[in-house]
């Protein structure tokens, strides 16, 4: 555990190859946007094609 924290530290300060800190938590962050990005993406079409078939269906009882 202390040796992994000792690589870790080696690679923030640029001593030893490797994904910074700073970089993980920026991909993690990217990472997640990206899968909360695709969930709308899908969602969208679904909802969109809903209310229009609603709308329709309001149209047609009037």
């Amino acid at each position: 555990m202390l040796n992994e924290r000792v690589k870790k530290a080696e690679v923030d300060r640029g001593d030893r190859a490797g994904i910074t800190t700073e970089m993980a938590v920026k991909l993690k962050a990217l990472e997640r946007e990206n899968r909360e990005l695709k969930q709308v993406n899908e969602i969208l079409p679904k909802a969109s094609a809903y209310f229009a078939q609603a709308e329709l269906d309001r149209r047609s009882k009037t």
